[in-house]
C-alpha cells in the first residue's frame, strides 16, 4: 500500500478505525477475531491503527479497545502508528492542578493498555468548552518535546479551533467526520490542512455503512450499543432521500469491477493528497474490503464525473464536522 505523511509519520494511505471492535456497532466479536483482524490487516500493508481512551465504556470499560490494539501489534510494535485520544473535562483539571498534569495522566493510561512507551498520534478527541484547548495544544508539545508522543491532532475541529491551536504547536492530524455525504469540511478545514502540511484523517469515511450499498430503507439496527441508531443520514426517511446517491454509485463501482464502498474511498483519496481515511469494521471482510480500495484508481474523467453528480444529487441528513464535548454525537449514549 502507498504511504502518506502525518508530519514526521509515515502511514498507509488507508488506516483502519479499530473502534467496532469494542463500541459502536451492536455485537462485538471476540478479542482473539479482533486481535486476527488486525494483524491480517498489517500483513496486507496497513500500518496506521486507530484507537481511543473512551472505546468500550459502553459495554465494557475505558482502555478496552487500547487493549485490543496493544496486544494485536505488540510483536511489531514500532512498524505500526497507533493514533489514540483523550477527553479533558474541567473536574479532572480541577482534581490534578492543570491540563497539563490531566493530559499526563490520561496518556500513562494509553501506554499502559496499549503496552507501548510512546504513542504515535495523539488527539484531543473533543474541545471541551469548559477547559482552555489552547493549554492542550501546549501540553502536547511538551509531550512531543518529552518523545511520549510524536505527533499530535484533533478532532471534530472548526478552521478558527484549528489556526488557534496549530499556531501554538503544529498540529499533524485533524480527525473530522467526512464522506461523500459529510463535505462540510470542504470549505475551510481541508484547504487549510493542505496549506500547512496537516494531514486530514476522516472518520466514518464509508456514512456509518451507507456508502456500501448495503443498508436498506428496511435495514433495522442493534439496540444495543449501535451509533448508526442516530446516524442521521440513516434515518428511515434520509435512506430513502439518499438513495439516488447510493444507486449511483453502485452503478459506477459495477461499472469499475469494483464496490460502492472502494469507490467512495477512492474518490476521496484521488480529490486530495493529505486524506488517510480510517474506514472502520467488525468483520474481517469488510476490513479487507476497505483497505484494498488502494488498488482503484480512478482516471480524471472518471473523477470528475462523481464530482458532477455529487454535486447534483442532494443530501438528506448531515451531522456536521464540527462539534464540541457538550454537542458530541456521543452524548446520545446518555439520553438512553
Amino acid at each position: 500500500m502507498k504511504k502518506r505523511k502525518i508530519r514526521s509519520l509515515s502511514v498507509s494511505e488507508i488506516g483502519m478505525g479499530c473502534m467496532g471492535f469494542s463500541h459502536g456497532y451492536g455485537q462485538i466479536p471476540a478479542a482473539g477475531y479482533a486481535e486476527e483482524a488486525i494483524r491480517e490487516a498489517f500483513d496486507y500493508g496497513c500500518n496506521f491503527f486507530d484507537t481511543a481512551e473512551v472505546y468500550g465504556k459502553e459495554l465494557y470499560y475505558p482502555g478496552h479497545n487500547e487493549e485490543i490494539v496493544g496486544r494485536a501489534v505488540k510483536g511489531f510494535r514500532n512498524e505500526v502508528v497507533i493514533a489514540t485520544k483523550l477527553f479533558i473535562k474541567p473536574e479532572m483539571v480541577e482534581d490534578c492542578g492543570s491540563v497539563d498534569a490531566v493530559v499526563r495522566r490520561h496518556l500513562e493510561h494509553s501506554l499502559k493498555n496499549l503496552q507501548t512507551s510512546y504513542v504515535d498520534l495523539y488527539y484531543l478527541h473533543r474541545i471541551n468548552i469548559a477547559v482552555d484547548y489552547l493549554e492542550v495544544a501546549h501540553a502536547m508539545g511538551r509531550l512531543i518535546q518529552d518523545g511520549l508522543i510524536r505527533e499530535w491532532g484533533i478532532s471534530a475541529v472548526d478552521k478558527v479551533q484549528l489556526e488557534m491551536v496549530n499556531a501554538i504547536t503544529p498540529v499533524g492530524a485533524v480527525q473530522n467526520i467526512y464522506s461523500m455525504v459529510e463535505r462540510t469540511s470542504e470549505k475551510e478545514v481541508i484547504p487549510f490542512c493542505v496549506e500547512n502540511g496537516i494531514a486530514f484523517v476522516p472518520f466514518s469515511p464509508v456514512a456509518s455503512g451507507l456508502l456500501s450499498g448495503k443498508i436498506t430503507p428496511t435495514t433495522e439496527f442493534g439496540r444495543v450499543d449501535d451509533v448508526r441508531v442516530w446516524v442521521p443520514q440513516l434515518k428511515q426517511e434520509n435512506i430513502i432521500g439518499n438513495m439516488p446517491i447510493v444507486e449511483m454509485l453502485k452503478k459506477f463501482a459495477a461499472e469499475k469491477q469494483a464496490t460502492p464502498a472502494q469507490v467512495s474511498l477512492a474518490w476521496m483519496l484521488r480529490k486530495y493528497p493529505n486524506v488517510v481515511p480510517i474506514p472502520g469494521s467488525k468483520n474481517k471482510g469488510r476490513i479487507m474490503e476497505n483497505l484494498r480500495a488502494c488498488e482503484v484508481q480512478l482516471t480524471d474523467e472518471e473523477f470528475n464525473k462523481l464530482e458532477s453528480e455529487l454535486d447534483r444529487l442532494p443530501v438528506y441528513g448531515t451531522r456536521g464536522h464540527a462539534e464540541t464535548d457538550q454537542t458530541s454525537f456521543g452524548n446520545n449514549w446518555l439520553k438512553k
